[in-house]
C-alpha cells in the first residue's frame, strides 16, 4: 500500500520532530544507565529499569481499561522476541557500563541494515544487489569502528555488535508478531524482558544487590522516564508521518549519543568512527530510499 502522506505535508514535519524528541531522549536514556552502572551492579540496573518501566505501561493499560495479558503474549513469534530483546537488552546495558557511550551509539545505528538483511532471509523479501550492497557498505563502517586485528581493537566492543543483534531479531520478530498485540502490550513485556536479562546477569555473575544511594536512584528514575517517553515518541512518529520520510530522523540518535558522550564523559571523537558513521548512515538512508523507490512499482 502507498503512502498518502505526500512529501512535506506538515504530518512529515510533526512526525520527524516527534522521531527526533524520541532519539535524544534515547541518548539522555542511555547516559543515565551509564552513570548509574558506576555504583549498582549491571544486573540490578537491568532489573530495576525493567520492572520501572514495566510498571509505567502496565498502568498505561490500566487506565486504558485493557488486560496486561492475553494469548498472543505466548505466541511462537513473541516467545523469539523475548529471548532476542533480553539478549540485545544486556548487552547493550554492558556496552554502556564498559566501553564509551559515542562509540557504542554509532555501532547501535546499524541495526536497521541488520533487519533489512533478516528480512530478506527471513520473510523471503525482495532485496536487490542494490540494497545488499548498502548493507555490506554499512557494516564496513561497524568494521572500520572496531578495528579488528589493530592495537586500538577492544574486545569490548562486541558487546555493542552483539545488542545490536539481539535488537535487530527483536524487530524481525515483533513484525511477525500477531497484529492484535498493541504498542503498549509489546512495551511491557519488552520491558519484563529486561528486568528478566538482569535477573540472569545477576545469577550468572553473582553480584550481590545494593541499596541504591540516592544519586543512583534518580539517575534511573531518569532513564525510566527517558526510556518510557522514548518508546512513546517513537510510536507517535511512526504513526504520524510517512515511514520514509520519518525513519531517517533516526539517526539523530548518533548525533545526540556522540555529543552526550563527548560533555558529559570526555570522549573523544576519532576518525574511524567518523568515516564508520558516514558508512553506516548514508548506508541506511539510502536502503530507505530504495525501498520507496521499489515500493512504488
Amino acid at each position: 500500500m502507498r503512502s498518502t502522506i505526500l512529501p512535506g505535508h506538515p504530518a512529515n514535519l510533526l512526525g520527524s520532530l516527534w522521531m527526533i524528541t524520541a532519539m535524544a531522549l534515547f541518548a539522555v536514556e542511555d547516559s543515565f544507565v551509564k552513570v548509574a552502572s558506576r555504583t549498582v551492579p549491571v544486573g540490578e540496573v537491568l532489573i530495576l529499569f525493567g520492572l520501572g518501566g514495566a510498571a509505567v505501561f502496565a498502568c498505561l493499560l490500566a487506565l486504558q481499561g485493557k488486560p496486561l495479558f492475553q494469548p498472543e503474549v505466548v505466541s511462537r513469534p513473541m516467545r523469539i522476541r523475548v529471548c532476542f530483546e533480553v539478549t540485545g537488552r544486556l548487552f547493550w546495558v554492558l556496552a554502556l557500563a564498559l566501553t564509551p557511550l559515542s562509540s557504542a551509539t554509532v555501532i547501535l545505528q546499524a541495526t536497521p541494515l541488520v533487519v533489512v538483511a533478516g528480512a530478506a532471509l527471513v520473510f523471503g523479501e525482495r532485496v536487490g544487489w542494490r540494497r545488499w550492497s548498502a548493507i555490506g557498505i554499512g557494516m564496513t563502517g561497524v568494521i572500520v569502528i572496531i578495528q579488528p586485528g589493530l592495537d586500538s581493537f577492544s574486545a569490548l566492543s562486541v558487546l555493542a555488535l552483539i545488542a545490536m543483534v539481539g535488537f535487530a531479531g527483536r524487530d524481525l520478530a515483533s513484525r511477525a508478531a500477531p497484529a492484535s498485540i498493541s504498542t503498549a502490550i509489546l512495551g511491557l513485556y519488552g520491558f519484563l524482558a529486561m528486568a528478566l536479562a538482569g535477573l540472569i546477569y545477576a545469577l550468572w555473575s553473582g553480584d550481590g544487590l545494593v541499596i541504591p544511594s540516592g544519586h543512583a536512584a534518580l539517575q534511573l528514575l531518569g532513564a525510566i522516564a527517558g526510556g518510557t517517553v522514548a518508546y512513546s515518541c517513537l510510536m507517535k512518529a511512526m504513526r504520524t508521518g510517512d515511514v520514509s520520510a520519518v525513519t531517517p530522523f533516526r539517526y539523530t540518535r548518533l548525533l545526540f549519543g556522540i555529543a552526550l558522550g563527548v560533555a558529559l564523559f570526555g570522549e573523544e571523537i576519532t576518525v574511524p568512527m567518523l568515516v564508520g558513521s558516514g558508512l553506516i548512515v548514508a548506508s541506511g538512508i539510502f536502503i530507505l530510499w530504495r525501498s520507496r523507490k521499489v515500493a512504488a512499482f
